[in-house]
């Protein structure tokens, strides 16, 4: 494991990029090297389907003339010297951009925070086959279950080098570990599927094998012989694996780059209300052991958490050194980044749990619809209009009734961010997170 952390060669070779850029007759420099080591196996029907293991490092270099650039990606640097002269060449026949360049210096890290983003244990593939293996049967051995979409166990470590012409030096690296599952039950056309999946830093977080395959059969089972719900107005609640694509949504309408191409239905309503009172979504690139977690972004910024909604209002955008520059802003460190160039994203996206409970709001709906899956991308990011293929649960009385798919939830982000009300039952299992929500008055189309 030592080995696959010692990133001393990756910053040798970004160093002598940049060197070579500046004599190359480039202004400006960065040069950027991303490290990708991954370890999966998959099973199905208790037998291994898949071993797989990758392993690479890619090398970007962007550099400035004036207000040209140009960027080149190797996945080796042999020739440091002719990839630079290439570049500088590319970059003198671009055309300006005004908004080019690298990050302001004042911005950039000085200190980088203990995040505990790197787990050193690295699983045997045997290890990975017996936790896909335990999850399967798991999920197999649920009463109605039929049939298994298979079960995958993955390792990986990721993460970059990052040195600047004007003096920036960082790297960092993150593990990860998974486990998923997904089951069939049901039989001939009456068959439905559902899955369930842990993703951690560490591994020792990870759910049990046994517990997601369990849960992923048990969800499938509870899927068979659904309908269709009566087309109308209903109140609608989010599963928390539903919900987090309302927050997605968020995050691309709040993207600096869309913003400044006046392509966001958020594009003027900076500073106003967006949601409830007591509504807070954050993003925050420091969470400890977060999935999205990192010191400095693709730029060498150190981004503060962010308020992104705060007690329902918008306060900021996402924004990179060039969507920053173009707004007339300054980067708050989300610039995301390969081996190309950088653009916004959100880090650890959160919708911050409400104080009621998912129990007392379902109980709280006499007649509505409970999503646990969302089909389909059928989002407008210019105008805000919502229109998604869903599938889940009737409610009637307070209670979780019979199963409903083949429907579609239709309304208006902006209309739908006002009447969104967040559960307490918030979890951090993804990159982006929210608790089970609850909105008003969502158009349902089904028979």
């Amino acid at each position: 494991m030592t080995d696959l952390l010692d990133q001393s060669a990756l910053l040798d070779q970004a160093n002598r990029l940049v060197e070579a850029a500046r004599r190359a007759g480039a202004d400006a420099a960065d040069a950027v090297a991303v490290r990708g080591i991954a370890l999966g196996v998959q099973v199905r029907l208790g037998a291994v389907e898949q071993s797989e293991r990758s392993e690479g490092d890619d090398f970007g270099l962007r550099v400035f003339v004036g207000r040209r650039s140009a960027i080149v990606s190797a996945n080796t640097v042999s020739d440091a010297d002719q990839l630079a002269v290439r570049a500088v060449a590319m970059a003198r026949a671009a055309p300006e951009d005004p908004f080019a360049g690298l990050a302001e210096d004042h911005l950039l890290a000085r200190e980088f925070p203990a995040l505990d983003l790197v787990d050193a244990t690295v699983p045997a593939v045997d290890q990975l086959r017996f936790a896909a293996l335990a999850a399967e049967e798991a999920g197999r051995a649920v009463a109605g279950v039929t049939n298994s979409g298979g079960a995958s166990a993955s390792w990986g470590l990721g993460g970059m080098v990052l040195v600047t012409s004007h003096g920036f030096v960082g790297t960092w690296l993150r593990s990860s570990h998974s486990i998923a599952m997904t089951a069939i039950a049901g039989e001939g056309t009456g068959m439905e599927r559902d899955w369930e999946a842990s993703s951690k830093i560490h591994r020792a977080e990870l759910e049990d094998p046994e517990a997601i395959g369990r849960k992923a059969g048990e969800r499938a089972v509870r899927r068979l012989k659904p309908r269709q719900a009566a087309t109308g107005q209903a109140v609608v609640i989010y599963d928390p694996r539903a919900a987090t694509s309302l927050v997605g949504h968020l995050s691309g309408a709040i993207n600096g780059a869309a913003v400044a191409r006046k392509t966001s239905f958020l594009k003027d309503r900076m500073g106003e209300r967006l949601f409830a009172e007591g509504v807070t979504i954050s993003d925050d690139p420091h969470r400890r052991r977060g999935l999205g977690s990192r010191p400095f972004d693709g730029e060498g910024v150190s981004g503060p958490r962010l308020a992104v909604i705060e007690d329902g209002i918008l306060r900021h955008w996402l924004l990179d050194s060039a969507s920053a520059r173009e707004l007339g802003l300054v980067s708050n460190g989300r610039a995301a980044r390969g081996t190309g160039l950088p653009s916004p994203s959100s880090t650890n996206l959160t919708l911050e749990p409400g104080s009621v409970s998912r129990a007392d709001m379902i109980g709280s709906v006499e007649r509505g619809l409970y999503i646990t899956d969302m089909i389909g991308s059928g989002v407008n990011g210019v105008t805000g209009d919502y229109s998604r293929g869903a599938s889940g649960f009737w409610i009637e009385q307070g209670e979780l009734t019979y199963p409903v798919a083949e429907i579609t939830v239709a309304g208006n982000l902006k209309d739908m961010y006002r009447r969104l009300t967040p559960a307490d039952d918030l979890e951090y299992r993804f990159g982006i997170n929210a608790p089970t929500v609850r909105i008003e008055g969502l158009t349902i189309a089904g028979r």
